[in-house]
């Protein structure tokens, strides 16, 4: 629950870019919000040293080591895991709550035990790090249980942000996929969660399902070498934020219906099926914890139809955090989305550039994640057709990322065209990388 009495909380800011006007019989109105948190402490190395020893945010963190027998192969994996815990140990700003949790077909406590969260500052990062010296591999893997004693520990009170970090390997072979689906329902909410595969051997639509249901981030590190740069990474990150459990409230008038709620940068969530009621005609639509940061999120509504020269307000959007007495604090930020119908038809028929880069972005995300589908399942042509489409969308919009590792699964012939031929031979970790990194976005060119 959020305290705003602290002078370093962020502000936020919103700004709405759509094209308000619509032909006659016109109903659907696209608009692109970006939100922006700034004057807080800001995300990176520097986050521990913005706030006086210990006046940062409250927070708690939980980090969900893989233990099991894979973990072996090669042994330097291990080594690795532990090396990067470590780095993330160190950097725990002074004063968080923290727990290091072993993951097997079990959830071991490894630091402190007990059932119970340390608080970071030397003599217990020093002693998280000689506990973590015990930690071998051997066991299955059932990242519900790990996920489930995470959120049992970082339910400590007065704590502003929850957040786990998970590491795995391998696929969640030792339980069915609908415990880990109702240990992620349990769990959204309650903490956020970023997620990484290391090496080959995992499931990328088990990593990205978990990061995405727990509004974390997911990536790949094929490499275990490269595991304690994106641990450090990853904890500068989270020590960064400040407001947690901030949601999208969204109110629309009578006959107006809400056809979606997307975050399209830096990460295309689809946000729609989350929404909870919020009195009349409003939903709350949640986006997890902020710090110094900025996101887009892309509003489609179906608006009754009206008569030429009327004009209406189709949506009104607000940020809210809950309070400890069940009610929400308004964080000040408001964005108006319009329609306008006219029967000037260059003004009716231009899109927002916004809404067309979003709207492209979003496409991008899907067709690299169906030419993979398709093309595990065979079908060559389908799975040329849908890649060589990201390709095009890819290089359209400047995503070089994308391009780039588009680029090591298909030869590109045009990329203008989207003409492309599948490569015969992919590296799995190339592979692999794509679809993790399928829904990264660029932001549009102001």
């Amino acid at each position: 629950m959020a305290n705003f009495s602290k002078s370093n909380v962020p502000q936020f800011s919103m700004d709405v870019y759509q094209n308000e006007y619509l032909p006659e019989g016109g109903r659907e109105v696209n608009a692109i919000v970006t939100v922006t948190a700034t004057g807080g402490g800001t995300i990176g190395s520097a986050a521990s040293h913005v706030y006086p020893q210990g006046s940062g945010p409250s927070a708690a963190v939980a980090l969900m080591v893989d233990c099991s027998g894979s973990m072996d192969y090669p042994p330097t994996k291990m080594r690795n895991a532990r090396d990067a815990t470590a780095a993330a140990i160190d950097t725990l700003r002074d004063g968080t709550h923290f727990a290091v949790i072993g993951g097997t077909h079990v959830a071991n406590e490894v630091y402190p035990g007990g059932g119970r969260l340390a608080v970071a500052d030397a003599t217990t990062r020093e002693q998280a790090k000689q506990a973590l010296r015990r930690l071998s591999a051997g066991g299955g893997t059932a990242i519900g249980t790990w996920l489930r004693l995470a959120d049992r520990l970082l339910s400590v009170p007065d704590v502003t942000i929850r957040h786990g970090i998970l590491l795995t390997d391998g696929r969640n072979e030792h339980e069915s996929p609908e415990d880990l689906r109702a240990a992620l329902e349990a769990a959204a909410g309650r903490f956020t969660c970023d997620a990484r595969g290391v090496g080959t051997d995992w499931e990328v639509k088990e990593v990205t399902g978990i990061a995405s249901a727990l509004l974390g981030t997911a990536d790949i590190v094929a490499d275990p070498a490269g595991l304690a740069a994106d641990f450090t990474r990853m904890m500068e990150t989270a020590m960064g934020k400040e407001v947690a459990d901030v949601s999208l409230r969204v109110w629309s008038p009578l006959g107006t219906a809400i056809r979606f709620v997307k975050q399209v940068a830096p990460t295309v969530e689809d946000l729609t099926a989350r929404r909870t009621e919020a009195g009349p005609r409003a939903g709350d639509y949640p986006t997890g914890s902020w710090g110094d940061e900025s996101r887009d999120y892309h509003l489609c509504l179906e608006v009754p139809s009206a008569d030429l020269g009327q004009e209406m307000l189709a949506a009104r959007v607000s940020l809210v955090v809950p309070q400890p007495d069940g009610s929400v604090q308004n964080l000040g930020a408001q964005g108006l989305v319009r329609a306008v119908w006219t029967d000037d038809m260059t003004a009716s028929t231009a899109i927002s550039p916004q809404v067309a880069h979003y709207t492209g972005q979003a496409e991008l995300a899907q067709a690299i994640q169906q030419g993979l589908d398709l093309r595990k399942a065979g079908d060559f042509d389908g799975a040329t057709a849908k890649l060589g489409r990201a390709v095009q969308l890819a290089s359209a919009s400047g995503n070089a990322d994308t391009a780039k590792l588009l680029a090591k699964v298909v030869d590109v012939v045009d990329a203008a065209t989207g003409t492309v031929r599948l490569k015969t031979r992919v590296a799995e970790a190339d592979e692999m990388t794509l679809e993790t990194r399928s829904t990264k976005t660029v932001r549009v060119k102001k």
